[in-house]
């Protein structure tokens, strides 16, 4: 079995005057999962960083373009059957101006500004909560105990 990582996960905010809310986008009909709610997501290309891929990803889903972006202190991951081997997922986390215009791509049907506790409800996976608990206490409690490594963006 071999272990590898081939897909990152970036979960997109803004800040509120006393919280912040998630980007979710609602799968297409046609997609994979379709009708499944999620934070952007994508496949890393050959010769380019999970990083690179995160952004670009944001950009081709939403058309936005974080203002700060850091790796979050989390590893997602599955088992893929027909591959036969473990997928480890880089996270990321971006924040965007709450004036930016959210603009979807064909993989999705519909998005939404959520609050924790609803993206807690509509994400499917364990590990894409488990995110979106660490990014919530991190930026708004200032609980956690782990530093995120900003990315500087040129």
């Amino acid at each position: 079995m071999e272990i590898t990582f081939s897909i990152v996960e970036a979960h997109i905010f803004r800040q509120t005057q006393f919280d912040i809310e998630f980007l979710l986008l609602k799968r297409s009909t046609g997609e994979i999962y379709p009708g499944l709610w999620q934070m952007v997501n994508g496949s890393i290309k050959k010769k380019e960083k999970a990083h690179e891929t995160a952004l670009r990803e944001i950009k081709e889903e939403t058309f936005l373009i974080p203002e700060r972006f850091w790796v979050v202190p989390n590893i997602n991951s599955f088992y893929s059957v027909k591959d036969d081997r473990i997928i480890m997922i880089p996270v990321f986390a971006g924040l965007v101006k709450n004036d930016n215009k959210v603009k979807i791509s064909k993989e999705h049907s519909e998005y939404k500004w959520v609050k924790k506790e609803e993206a807690l409800k509509l994400l499917a996976w364990p590990g894409q909560r488990k995110s979106v608990e660490i990014i919530y206490d991190y930026f708004l409690n200032g609980k956690s105990f782990l530093d995120f490594v900003e990315i500087r963006l040129v």
